[in-house]
């Protein structure tokens, strides 16, 4: 009978299909919307295949609290599963680490001793380091596709000088992501990530983690001291291919640790010598409660149920708020004249000026106009638009300022003290499509009588 695991094999094909997913998403498109992308260039939001445009970034807010509450939730129902199983710094390590230079390049010697340093070599680092380099290049360039479009992306780069901005971002960050892998490697995990702080504030005992089963294997240390390398007593042979295969150098069997990132490398290694017995790996993914009652992970708790069901109010809030998306947006200021007074044929004509920004959100034209509106949908018979006379088009996604003039068809003033605030309501609408409209508040300033 076979004992050993394969977490190691499992995570490298969850590598693999998220790479896939995130590296194809971009060039998915429905109804010419991605499935997520922030275009600053276009200023548009396209999120689940809708597009929004960036005044309507009320929606960042739910997604934000979406990632970072269910972060919170995984890690506190798996531990750091995101470290070793999602995380780009762990797969970038492994790609570097144990592709190039121990795969490609034979610089390491040994993919199970990730330990031992090999000081020479030095033209062979060199050209890892250029490869990695390589590869970064790509990686920040699919990071660079949710903001940049790649279709447009691609063009940009074939006028790297009219796009400095651009080139000089894939070239800066994909330096940094080199000198991150290939100097600050897992010294990063260990000291500059700050999930691992965090994370102890997160575990409970129905929390998974990698555990060495002291039960089983033996006692190796006592309040962080090591004893033994060998334990008197118990199934742990004193091997140490938990230690050499770790990635972030430290000793599984002291218990859990900050730097620990839930690779699983060292149960793996821990198998195959047990296997060698007929016995388990003495290293498990398990809980700290279901190791002692030899029990399953108890995964719905209070904790988890409770985060489960933020994530759920929080989905419904992002649905509900993104289907009542406006197809069309506007925006009214009004001109720094408070208003103008005409003398003709011996009459006053009141007008007030604005200037109406119109945006079509739509993914199709539209014509649009205006009226003015009581209070209760009615007609405003007071006041009346003067300019623009007709309706006008817009292209999907088109911007357009239209100066717009209104002036009081009679006398709304009867004080001759002061001016008065008519508060309007206008309503803009699509002239062939009756569902798409907005309403704006606004105010007609009325002179005092003379």
């Amino acid at each position: 009978m076979q004992y050993i695991t394969h977490y190691t094999k499992k995570r490298y094909i969850t590598y693999f299909i998220i790479t896939l997913i995130i590296f194809i998403l971009p060039f998915i498109k429905i109804n010419n919307n991605h499935f997520f992308l922030l275009d600053f260039i276009n200023e548009k939001l396209n999120l689940f295949f809708i597009s929004f445009d960036t005044q309507e970034l009320y929606l960042m807010p739910f997604i934000l609290m979406f990632l970072f509450i269910g972060i919170f939730f995984i890690t506190t129902l798996a531990g750091r599963i995101w470290c070793a199983w999602s995380c780009p710094q762990t797969l970038f390590r492994v790609i570097y680490r144990d592709l190039i230079q121990t795969k490609l390049l034979k610089i390491r010697k040994n993919i199970n001793n990730k330990q031992k340093e090999y000081p020479k070599n030095f033209i062979k680092k060199i050209f890892g380091i250029l490869i990695f380099y390589m590869i970064s290049l790509i990686a920040v360039s699919n990071f660079l596709w949710y903001f940049v479009p790649p279709e447009i992306f691609f063009n940009y780069l074939k006028n790297p000088q009219e796009h400095l901005l651009l080139v000089g971002i894939l070239f800066f960050v994909s330096l940094f992501l080199t000198f991150d892998i290939t100097w600050w490697a897992e010294k990063f995990c260990i000291y500059v990530c700050p999930y691992a702080r965090i994370q102890s504030v997160m575990f409970d005992h129905n929390t998974m983690q990698v555990i060495y089963d002291e039960k089983r294997g033996g006692i190796i240390y006592k309040d962080k001291i090591k004893l033994y390398k060998k334990p008197p007593q118990g199934d742990c042979i004193g091997c140490e291919a938990c230690v050499d295969i770790c990635p972030t150098h430290i000793d599984i069997r002291k218990g859990m640790q900050l730097e620990c990132i839930n690779c699983l490398e060292c149960a793996d290694a821990c198998s195959k010598i047990q296997n060698k017995f007929n016995r388990l790996s003495l290293i498990e993914w398990t809980s700290i409660e279901a190791m002692k009652t030899k029990s399953k992970v108890k995964f719905l708790r209070f904790k988890t149920i409770g985060y489960l069901i933020v994530l759920l109010i929080i989905l419904v809030l992002l649905i509900i708020t993104g289907s009542k998306k406006e197809k069309m947006l506007l925006n009214i200021n009004r001109n720094s004249e408070l208003y103008s007074i005409d003398n003709k044929n011996g009459k006053l004509e009141i007008t007030n000026a604005y200037t109406f920004l119109f945006q079509n959100t739509d993914n199709q034209a539209h014509k649009y106009y205006f009226t003015l509106e009581e209070e209760n949908g009615s007609l405003n018979t007071d006041i009346e638009i003067i300019r623009p006379k007709k309706a006008f088009k817009l292209e999907a996604g088109e911007k357009i300022k239209k100066i717009v003039v209104l002036k009081a068809k009679k006398n709304l003033n009867s004080h001759t003290q002061k001016d008065i605030i008519v508060p309007i309501t206008i309503k803009a609408y699509a002239v062939d499509n009756d569902k798409i409209f907005v309403h704006r508040k606004s105010i007609f300033i009325y002179p005092k009588n003379q």
